[in-house]
């Protein structure tokens, strides 16, 4: 068996799965980058019990490989129950998703990985402690980290804390105002016309016709997507008061736009629905470009939040940086 150092201070070997509404990251690793050792993607499906019972065996594997496994951190799609005291704590509850409604998804991973202690959140937040450990919002206490892909979600950090409360914020199910000229419906099943209704990857197809990745960079779709981000990003501004704002998620690429271009347009509909109002040099004409950001963990985020999330269940915490 390969034996992987252990330097004193080091952080300890962890299991991460990012857990999507379309596939589950899973890995074994210490950190970012080169340490994430082991890797596998596997789509999430509709029958929990088979795809938690495959994820299961794959982990035991890479222990006869990698060693022990210190800890598990799980950062998972929802909505979820976090209520420690709750008897359906560690459960998807009111997902679409079809076959995860009312899935025990702790509860079974806590079967599989026996006397580990396990750290658990939802994706978003997750993704925001990767972010804020390792990433775009490093050395801050008080940003979000917002994913806009199958669905839309935020998690946000106050005071180095994140944010949890009754349930857990549902920031993709925000309310938003109808745009003079756009009929669209919106594709959420709860709320229509909500955040998510409208700038998810499968509300921009329902809207257009076409997939967000092959869209024309020149299609109306994406000037009213653009544009609800924009009041979303800034309702949120608004409430929280963010230093920060990461933005990840696939749609944030921009298919063929451009990742460049969409986020010139968001930074654009940010500032004119502020309309000067709140005022900082942070959300100048030059600040917004590094108020507004993509992860600096790229598609990376949600695992290596997973791995935060671990390291903190095992008590491990990063070293200042000197």
């Amino acid at each position: 068996m390969p034996h992987v150092p252990r330097v004193p201070g080091s952080p300890p070997l962890v299991a991460a799965i990012e857990a999507g509404g379309t596939k589950f990251v899973c890995a074994v690793g210490t950190g970012p980058g080169e340490g994430i050792l082991a890797r596998e993607r596997f789509d999430t499906g509709s029958d929990p019990a088979r795809l938690l019972d495959t994820i299961a065996a794959w982990f035991v594997a890479q222990q006869e490989v990698w060693g022990l496994i210190a800890a598990l951190g799980v950062a998972s799609f929802g909505p979820v129950d976090l209520d420690e005291r709750s008897p359906t704590h560690g459960f998807i509850t009111t997902t679409p998703k079809p076959g995860w409604q009312n899935a025990d998804l702790l509860g079974s991973l806590r079967r599989a990985l026996p006397r580990i202690p396990v750290g658990f959140d939802t994706d978003v937040n997750g993704a925001a402690l990767g972010e804020g450990r390792w990433g775009a919002a490093r050395e801050l206490n008080d940003f979000l980290y917002v994913t806009v892909g199958t669905g839309i979600g935020g998690g946000a950090v106050a005071g180095g804390r994140v944010v949890h409360g009754l349930v857990h914020p549902e920031m993709g199910h925000i309310q938003m105002p109808r745009v003079p000229g756009d009929e669209f419906a919106g594709a959420c099943p709860y709320h229509g016309r909500c955040w998510e209704g409208l700038c998810s990857g499968p509300a921009i197809a329902a809207r257009a016709g076409i997939p967000a990745e092959d869209l024309p960079p020149d299609h109306p779709a994406w000037d009213a997507t653009i544009r609800s981000m924009g009041h979303a990003l800034a309702t949120l501004t608004c409430v929280l008061s963010p230093r920060r704002i990461v933005l990840g998620g696939s749609v944030r690429k921009g298919g063929r736009l451009g990742e460049e271009r969409f986020f010139t347009g968001v930074r654009r509909a940010f500032r004119e629905t502020l309309a000067g109002y709140v005022l900082s040099p942070a959300l100048d004409e030059h600040g917004i470009n590094t108020f507004i950001v993509p992860p600096a963990l790229g598609d990376d985020a949600g695992v290596c939040g997973a791995i935060a999330l671990a390291h903190d269940a095992a008590g491990w915490r990063l070293s200042p940086t000197p």
